[in-house]
C-alpha cells in the first residue's frame, strides 16, 4: 500500500462523522468505476507493515476499448484490514465484484489475502515482503485459487520503486493443473505527500497482454485524526493487441488507527 510510515500512535475510536464522510466516498468511487482480469490485477503491493494499523479499501477498474473482447469489462473489491504485528496484515475481501465483456455483473465471492513483511525498512538493498491469498468462488463452474509471490520496494531519494511476481493456481472441484503468473511494477516520485506522479506496468504473459500508463497517488492525513485518507487513479495502456487498449484504475483507501 501507499504508506508514509509514521511512527505508530495510540489507538482511536473510528468518528461517527469520519465513518459517514468515508462510506460516501467509496460509494462515489464504486460508481465512478466502470471496472474480465480480476481487479487484483491491476495493483501494486507495497511489503510494508504498520503494527495496529486498520484500512478500508475499494479499487476497481474499468476497459476503455470498444472491441467486443472487451467492451464492457470492469471490476470493483471492497476490503478491510487489519495488521495484528509489525510483521503480518490479513485482508478481507467483502465484495468482489465482475463484468465480462458482453456479459452480466455478477459477484465472484470472497477472499483472504495475507501480507508478511520480511524484512525492515532499509536494513537490505530492497524491502521484501510476501503475498498469500485464498479466493473461495461463488459462480457456478468457477473454481477456487490461491495466489502468492514475492513484494519487493526500493525508495531512493523522492523515487519509490515497487515489483510484484504473483503466482495463481486454480483450486478444488474443476480446477485446472496450470498456474498463471503476472507481475506489476509501480514507480513513483513524491512531489509532496499528497501527489506522487508516475507509471505502473502490468504484464500477463499466460494471456499475451502486457500494458503501461500514467498514474497519480497520495495520502491526505485528516485533521485531528491519526487517520489518513490515500488515493490513486490512472490509466494504463494496452502494449499489444491482446492487451486493451485503456484499462481506467482507481483506488481510494481509509487507513486508522
Amino acid at each position: 500500500m501507499y504508506s508514509s510510515f509514521p511512527q505508530k500512535p495510540p489507538a482511536l475510536r473510528f468518528h461517527d462523522g469520519i465513518q459517514r464522510s468515508c462510506a460516501i466516498g467509496l460509494g462515489a468511487i464504486l460508481l465512478l468505476v466502470t471496472a474480465a482480469a480480476q481487479a487484483d490485477d491491476f495493483i501494486v503491493y507495497s511489503p510494508h507493515v504498520l503494527a495496529a494499523q486498520s484500512e478500508i479499501e475499494l479499487r476497481g477498474y474499468g476497459y476503455g476499448d470498444p472491441r467486443a473482447d472487451f467492451n464492457g469489462g470492469q471490476a470493483a473489491e471492497l476490503s478491510v484490514s487489519h495488521a495484528f504485528t509489525d510483521w503480518w496484515k490479513p485482508e478481507l475481501y467483502l465484495t468482489r465484484y465482475q463484468r465480462e465483456p458482453g456479459g452480466a455483473g455478477q459477484l465472484l465471492g470472497y477472499e483472504f489475502e495475507n501480507t508478511f513483511q520480511l524484512t525492515q525498512p532499509g536494513e537490505s538493498w530492497a524491502d521484501f515482503g510476501f503475498l498469500a491469498a485464498y479466493e473461495h468462488q461463488v459462480v457456478t463452474g468457477k473454481p477456487d485459487a490461491v495466489e502468492f509471490g514475492p513484494l519487493v520496494e526500493k525508495t531512493m531519494g523522492r523515487f519509490t520503486h515497487r515489483l510484484n511476481l504473483i503466482w495463481e493456481k486454480q483450486v478444488g472441484a474443476g480446477a485446472s493443473g496450470a498456474s498463471m503468473f503476472r507481475y506489476s511494477y509501480s514507480g513513483t516520485y513524491a512531489v509532496s505527500a499528497a501527489l506522487r506522479p508516475g507509471i505502473e506496468a502490468y504484464g500477463r504473459p499466460g494471456d499475451r497482454a502486457y500494458q503501461a500508463g500514467p498514474i497519480v497517488a497520495g495520502e491526505w492525513h485528516v485533521p485531528g485524526t491519526t487517520s489518513n485518507l490515500e488515493y490513486r487513479f490512472g490509466v494504463v495502456l494496452g502494449i499489444n493487441a491482446a492487451a486493451p487498449r485503456q484499462t481506467w484504475l482507481a483506488r481510494v483507501e481509509y487507513e486508522f488507527f
